[in-house]
């Protein structure tokens, strides 16, 4: 048995291939994140994951599109996505593949 904690980990993500991981694995990648309203992410696109974003708890937009809580936001590679939470939201982020440098900005 073990006794961790999210703030350990980076950015929230929690599985994948990269360190700290709870399991080192190329094949997906778990990330479980919190985000004060307000905050948000910039414009950004995978070449090569597929990334899906579960709301579990307050309003979201991506992309123009309002987001609430039971919503799942499905991005595909090369599809451009950000995110800006209205309210403080909770969300799990499960990519497939787990792939290092497959974050690429769009600088508008």
């Amino acid at each position: 048995m073990s006794n961790l904690n999210l703030q350990s980990m980076i950015g929230g993500w929690i599985i994948g291939d990269f360190e700290p991981s709870l399991n080192k694995n190329p094949n997906f990648e778990v990330g479980i994140k919190n985000y004060n309203a307000g905050e948000f992410v910039d414009k950004h696109y995978h070449k090569v994951a597929v990334e899906y974003t579960v709301i579990i708890e307050g309003i979201a937009v991506m992309n123009g599109i309002q987001y609430h809580t039971g919503d799942i936001v499905v991005v595909n590679p090369n599809q451009i996505s950000d995110f800006r939470a209205i309210t403080d939201v909770k969300t799990v982020v499960v990519k497939i593949p787990s792939v290092k440098n497959d974050k690429y900005l769009i600088n508008d």
